[in-house]
């Protein structure tokens, strides 16, 4: 049969298509990155992060943030409470 020039789906199944392969696309997009999460979101995790008091003094003082009067006096005041 002829159609006389026009497409079997005319222009509004164009963007059907258009909006399906979209849908397609991005939900693929959207399972590939849920399953497979990037390696900096995996390595921040893994990141521990410790509160303890005379921990973070000891950093402190070996980064020279503070003098070893001050490590003294704050060790002695955190082991007081």
């Amino acid at each position: 049969m002829m159609w006389w020039g026009q497409h079997m789906m005319g222009f509004g199944g164009a963007i059907w298509m258009i909006i399906f392969w979209v849908v397609i696309l991005g939900g693929g997009i959207w399972l590939l990155a849920t399953i497979f999460p990037r390696a900096s979101s995996a390595s921040d995790s893994s990141v521990q992060t410790n509160d303890d008091p005379l921990v973070i003094l000891k950093q402190r003082y070996a980064r020279g943030e503070l003098t070893k009067e001050e490590f003294e006096t704050i060790r002695h005041d955190l082991e007081q409470a």
